[in-house]
């Protein structure tokens, strides 16, 4: 990993902009999916206490990368979960095994990425995958949640109207915060309409749960490999490309490697797919993290020490989300991927000579079908990439 050449000669910005920088990057990559986790760890079939637990591991591994990262390379390369691949899981239909299984579809996911980062031609096999094809199979699985505000309006009106209105206001005024404020219109308005039981927030220490981890074939096919191809074409290579932009050259053998062991370190506690940042790597590899290139990878470790306190929280916000509706939830995750599914499909549908073969993909990847017990996500890339071929002048 090389750092940029230096900036040119500017009075020093001193410790205090980088370290805000990194405490805003965890922030708003913790409050802007967090109820995505929940909702896929819901799904799994896991109860309130273990999906605290999962994202008290994911959230405290995503912050000892990123110190660690930091500290060690002084690049702000940063780490962060899978939000796409949370997306990906909280459509999925339960795995018959239940978290165990989950927790080895993880593991194999994990160990995938971390063979990219050892194995040449596997990773290169990964990036061959035109990216219309992998935008379209992303936009295709967000598409079902994106698609919980407008049902949540129709039936929770007086619960989801106040959400919804706070998230707009803050896209217009306030972009980055427009998640957390829709976070904390939801709470607002769940704390005046709703009982909260104190007594739950009380006994909501979500300590690390471990488990077995389950491998089945379906479980790899339906679930490894798609979230697996998910992480790479949408969080890995974007993150390696944020990097660049910023001057960075970062190896990304050594960024794959290691958050693929940390997935699947964390997999037998159910802890979600860990990889190279996208969104919130703009921020502290960014000229506002600090005018001096070199000293921006303190951005990084100030986000790693947010996030491992943010963990101590997992818990309470588990305990929180649980008592909210559903589909409230959904809707507030669906509000968060607004974004990331605008941006799939403007990719998606970017080239003209690929276009009918994506559109081919994100309709497939949208019908949530299941044929011969495997999940739509995987028939969507193969249904693209024939149809790449047979379109192919």
């Amino acid at each position: 990993m090389t750092p940029p050449a230096p900036a040119a000669p500017h009075r020093s910005a001193g410790l205090l902009q980088p370290v805000l920088a990194g405490v805003l990057a965890a922030i708003v990559g913790y409050a802007s999916s967090f109820t995505l986790l929940l909702a896929a760890f819901t799904r799994a079939g896991a109860s309130p206490l273990e999906a605290g637990a999962a994202l008290t591991v994911t959230t405290a591994a995503v912050g000892l990368l990123n110190i660690v990262g930091g500290w060690r390379t002084r690049l702000p390369v940063s780490f962060a979960w899978s939000t796409p691949g949370a997306a990906f899981l909280a459509t999925l239909a339960p795995p018959a095994g239940g978290l165990p299984e989950l927790a080895g579809a993880l593991l194999l996911a994990g160990l995938l990425v971390a063979l990219a980062g050892v194995w040449r031609p596997f990773a290169r096999a990964i990036e061959s995958i035109p990216t219309a094809i992998a935008s379209a199979m992303l936009a295709g699985i967000l598409l079902t949640l994106c698609l919980a505000p407008v049902k949540a309006v129709a039936e929770l009106p007086l619960l989801t109207i106040p959400t919804i209105a706070a998230w707009a206001l803050g896209v217009r005024y306030a972009r980055r915060y427009a998640v957390p404020l829709a976070v904390a219109a939801m709470a607002a308005t769940l704390a005046i309409s709703t009982h909260l039981d104190p007594a739950r927030f009380g006994a909501a220490l979500a300590l690390p749960l471990p488990m077995l981890p389950i491998v089945t074939f379906d479980a790899a096919i339906r679930i490894a490999l798609p979230l697996f191809i998910i992480t790479m074409a949408s969080q890995n290579l974007p993150g390696i490309a944020v990097m660049q932009a910023n001057g960075y050259a970062l190896r990304p053998a050594t960024a794959f490697l290691a958050s693929g062991l940390a997935s699947a370190a964390i997999a037998p506690f159910a802890g979600l797919t860990v990889n190279l940042a996208a969104i919130t790597a703009a921020i502290c590899a960014g000229p506002e993290a600090h005018p001096d290139p070199a000293r921006r990878w303190v951005a990084v470790v100030a986000a790693g020490c947010t996030y491992l306190m943010l963990a101590i929280l997992a818990g309470t916000a588990a305990a929180f989300v649980s008592m909210a509706p559903p589909l409230l939830i959904q809707a507030v995750a669906g509000l968060a991927l607004f974004t990331s599914l605008a941006s799939a499909l403007a990719v998606a549908l970017s080239d003209d000579s690929r276009r009918i073969a994506a559109v081919v993909t994100f309709a497939t990847a949208a019908s949530g079908v299941t044929v011969m017990g495997i999940g739509a996500a995987f028939w969507a890339l193969i249904a693209g990439l024939l149809m790449l071929l047979a379109t192919r002048k």
